[in-house]
């Protein structure tokens, strides 16, 4: 049978289903596995808490993903409803026979679907389960395989077996509204009730103001975090909890508070960002690092892929530093907007452009102090990146002609597709004045390089000011 007019009945089947709550919730127990995804996607789509519940409690499958369904703001009762239909072995499920369901994951992917295809193992976890935590269902599975190997059964005096162990995996984000505070009270609510069968597993964390959360993080693992973000913090809280997060992927620090460099928080911070091997992803924008660079790239991981210093008052020392450093020949998203990195000598960051050129593809160096004379001679290091794909010097004073040169330097770049400039000085009666800018004139601009980018058979490249 055809593969589409399958799907179609299935999905007609589940809408059918959906026009009676209490009908539907009473024939899962009968329901055909084939019904139970498409089901759970139209139940999901029109908000059926009540059937979502019960059908997480009776989930013929291992896992169960929300995937690419769509969450708002306001679905946290969604979400509530399918936790609440999870069978935890002491709070709620009094049968010998454990359920199916081992994962549950409310975090959105684009990149997975509802169930993963079940590959028949000796503990067939799903490809998302937690790899770090001890209390994870992977973990629990290899060390209770371990001991039947070695002839060995304890599962009578373990407090919880894999088989009783489930899962919950979310994205969470620590900003101070009513409806987060209670939603993480609902989740502390239901780990006590476990007594253990329920591993919590938050892969991308963001925290507001960490003084006023420090309670909320009691409840969390800290090696299940690989996506952190703190604003607003003192250092040795952000080191508190660095210490514990082993396998970070991504980290990123706004408004973090210390004393002085040469003071033990600082040491401390070093240390810990010497043990983040995993480290891919660094943003620590709006952190004031100047002639300090040189402390850090000495402790990050070399195979380091991003970095945003935007805002972090950069010196050319500090540019000089990044250029010979090991990062510099791994980076692919390099961010110094708003540092006055071109006040003085240009030398150091056409270094840079050189040991990057074989693998950056996104450059930000929006208000950087660029002028007509430092541009052009950048343009051969800019146009040996044959990795780019979007480059950024917004806010920064160039004219017109420079520009065009630019261009035609670029468009040899087959990769690179959006390009954001500054608008010309002769755009503005008083350069870069609120109110000065001559609109005409600006639309003038931007017909020419449309013109010569559809000249050169470069539709593909957008080139677009700032406000644009």
């Amino acid at each position: 049978m055809d593969q589409k007019p399958t799907s179609t009945l299935l999905e007609l089947a589940a809408k059918s289903l959906l026009s009676n709550e209490q009908a539907a919730i009473h024939a899962l127990d009968e329901l055909p596995r084939a019904l139970f995804v498409p089901l759970f996607i139209s139940a999901f789509v029109g908000r059926h808490k009540e059937i979502l519940k019960a059908m997480v409690r009776v989930w013929p499958f291992r896992c169960l993903h929300i995937g690419t369904l769509s969450l708002q703001g306001s679905d946290c009762d969604i979400l509530e409803a399918m936790i609440d239909g999870l069978q935890l072995h002491s709070a709620q499920n009094s049968s010998s026979w454990p359920p199916k369901l081992r994962l549950l994951d409310l975090r959105q992917d684009l990149d997975c679907k509802i169930i993963c295809s079940e590959i028949r193992t000796t503990f067939p976890s799903c490809f998302r389960s937690c790899a770090y935590s001890q209390n994870s269902t992977l973990r629990t599975e290899e060390a209770q395989h371990s001991v039947r190997c070695h002839g060995f059964d304890n599962s009578e005096s373990e407090p919880h077996s894999a088989s009783e162990t489930v899962e919950l995996l979310v994205d969470l984000s620590f900003d101070g509204t009513l409806r987060t505070q209670q939603f993480v009270s609902f989740l502390q609510s239901k780990l006590r009730q476990s007594f253990g069968s329920l591993h919590l597993c938050c892969r991308d964390l963001e925290i507001v103001d960490m003084s006023s959360h420090r309670s909320m993080l009691q409840f969390l693992d800290p090696r299940c975090i690989d996506h952190l973000q703190v604003d607003q913090a003192h250092l040795r809280d952000v080191n508190t909890l660095l210490a514990q997060t082993a396998h970070l992927y991504s980290l990123r620090l706004s408004n973090i508070r210390f004393r002085c460099f040469l003071g033990i928080h600082f040491q401390t911070f070093l240390h810990c960002f010497g043990k983040l091997d995993s480290l891919q992803e660094l943003d620590l924008s709006t952190q004031y690092l100047r002639d300090q660079l040189h402390r850090l790239l000495r402790v990050l991981p070399p195979q380091l892929k991003t970095l945003n210093l935007s805002f972090c008052g950069l010196s050319i020392e500090d540019v000089t530093v990044l250029s010979q450093s090991s990062q510099a020949t791994h980076l692919r998203q390099l961010d110094l907007s708003h540092n006055q990195i071109f006040s003085e000598a240009h030398e150091p960051f056409q270094t840079l452009l050189e040991r990057a050129s074989g693998t950056l593809q996104h450059l930000e160096i929006n208000n950087c102090l660029l002028t007509d004379s430092t541009l052009s001679a950048l343009l051969t290091a800019l146009s040996h990146c044959s990795r780019l794909r979007v480059l950024s010097f917004a806010f920064n004073r160039i004219t017109m002609p420079v520009l065009t040169n630019l261009l035609q330097h670029l468009t040899s770049l087959i990769e690179l597709k959006h390009v954001i400039y500054p608008m010309p000085v002769h755009c503005y009666r008083q350069w870069d004045v609120p109110g000065s800018l001559n609109r005409r004139q600006l639309a003038e601009v931007q017909d020419r390089l449309k013109a010569m980018l559809q000249a050169v058979q470069r539709d593909d490249m957008i080139w677009t000011t700032h406000s644009a």
